[in-house]
């Protein structure tokens, strides 16, 4: 060592950053839904320094997450206390003619009933982000119905998997190493040597470089091709035209029917490539029926692969109370569901809504120009953790705790396996069950009294 260089003293006890362990925590960034993460938080900076087994997305989610200091709500952009806001989101929805609530999809299933509850109540349409990823199969599970298991069923049995329109490697890092394409199973003792893995998709992704068989298909061919393996399923020669429409050879098709065939399990796990493209609904409805002609021969399961943390549960609360997945209108007192007319970006596009609460969601950065130009013209309520496009314009701001790092509750799994989350530490800020309960309760007061 050079006599210019200095060695800094040992810390001493006190320095030292006090350390909480947070075994089995869930990772809430996608529907995937960790729950086998151990947190390090440093407890005075209030910050997750480790996510171990987390994928690069969970430790994104975990890492970068820190509490913002700004106010606990807003109203037309002055700061004001939580009651303050609450009574003024009370006005709005109660004085509203058409209100509609949406987002749900990052939060907890029980801030997702209260948020039901109260549109019931002031008659208005709830609604999920499951209307711009996912609705169309939530359509096509009611048309045809859905031959489902869980993921760790796919673990410990599948041997034959397709992924339809989606690249898990970059969306749900640890769908191959977790719950489908490696991990050793029950079953399946060698795990990947034990499966046959296809990629469907209109693209070569980096999911490509992972599965045995890559079907580059033609785009908006999804139904065709849907099709064309049903065909092949119950031994019928599909029309040579499906070559030039697909991009795919009835020689490849028959070779693949043929190896799903001799399966033992096969599961095909779709994305959005399926359902946001020309078809949509009965192009998961071709998934669907696929899976359940399958098992004429053997075993076959189709699974949605889900995006965010809780979207799932979303689907499950919204069904459970109304009978529908999203796009519930409730103002007739009875639920009526109806996609492109009570959906929320079709609402906001026509000019028909004149009050939204928006849960977790930022529809000001992803939906449609006519859609963002009304959401600016009405009363809004907007509940983030963080200065959203959607809350910076709204007229009542909540700043929220996170949920999954901040606040407990639960979450579902895109199996429809619903899980408890474990919060890393607290935040100054409510939860969204907490703002949404106070809610609740305030226009359950003024109706009461009204009457």
């Amino acid at each position: 060592m050079s006599v210019s260089e200095t060695v800094d003293p040992p810390a001493t006890q006190a320095e030292l950053p006090e350390l909480k362990i947070i075994q089995d925590a869930t990772c809430t960034f996608c529907g995937c839904v960790c729950d086998d993460i151990d947190l390090t938080v440093d407890v005075q900076e209030s910050k997750i320094t480790e996510a171990k087994r987390a994928c690069v997305l969970g430790k994104s989610w975990f890492y970068n997450h820190h509490i913002e200091e700004r106010p606990q709500a807003t109203i037309e952009g002055r700061p004001v206390s939580y009651e303050e806001a609450i009574e003024r989101a009370a006005d709005i929805l109660l004085n509203a003619h058409y209100p509609v609530t949406y987002g749900l999809s990052d939060t907890t299933s029980e801030a997702q009933r209260v948020a039901v509850a109260i549109t019931d109540w002031v008659g208005g349409t709830v609604d999920t982000t499951t209307s711009v990823c996912h609705g169309p199969s939530g359509m096509a599970f009611q048309g045809v119905g859905e031959v489902t298991c869980t993921l760790g069923e796919i673990k410990n049995r599948a041997d034959f998997l397709i992924y339809w329109g989606g690249n898990p490697a970059e969306s749900h890092p640890r769908h191959f190493t977790k719950y489908s394409l490696m991990p050793k199973g029950e079953f399946v003792p060698k795990g990947r040597k034990d499966r046959t893995a296809v990629l469907i998709d209109v693209r070569k992704t980096k999911s490509a470089k992972a599965v045995d068989i890559f079907l580059q298909i033609k785009p908006r061919s999804d139904f065709e091709l849907g099709w064309g393996l049903r065909a092949l399923a119950k031994g019928i020669d599909p029309d040579p035209s499906i070559e030039q429409k697909t991009g795919i050879s009835v020689s490849q098709l028959r070779e693949v029917m043929d190896r799903m065939k001799q399966a033992k399990f096969g599961a095909i796990l779709f994305g959005m490539g399926v359902t946001m493209t020309r078809g949509k609904h009965i192009n998961s409805e071709a998934v669907l029926s696929l899976a359940r002609d399958m098992n004429k021969h053997t075993r076959w399961v189709a699974k949605p692969m889900r995006g965010h943390g809780n979207v799932t549960g979303a689907d499950q609360v919204v069904t459970w109370q109304t009978g529908y997945p999203f796009g519930v209108n409730l103002g007739r007192g009875y639920p009526r569901f109806n996609p492109g007319e009570f959906t929320t970006t079709d609402l906001l596009a026509r000019g028909e809504a004149d009050a939204a609460m928006i849960i977790a969601s930022d529809p000001m950065s992803n939906f449609a120009q006519a859609a963002r130009d009304h959401f600016r013209t009405i009363q809004t309520i907007v509940l983030d953790p963080k200065l959203s496009e959607s809350a910076k314009v709204a007229t009542v701001a909540f700043t929220t705790s996170t949920y999954g790092i901040n606040a407990p509750g639960t979450v579902y799994r895109m199996d429809d396996v619903p899980l408890p989350l474990r919060p890393a530490f607290e935040s100054p800020y409510w939860s969204d069950y907490k703002i949404l309960k106070a809610i609740e309760g305030r226009i359950r007061e003024r109706q009461l009294a009204s009457n």
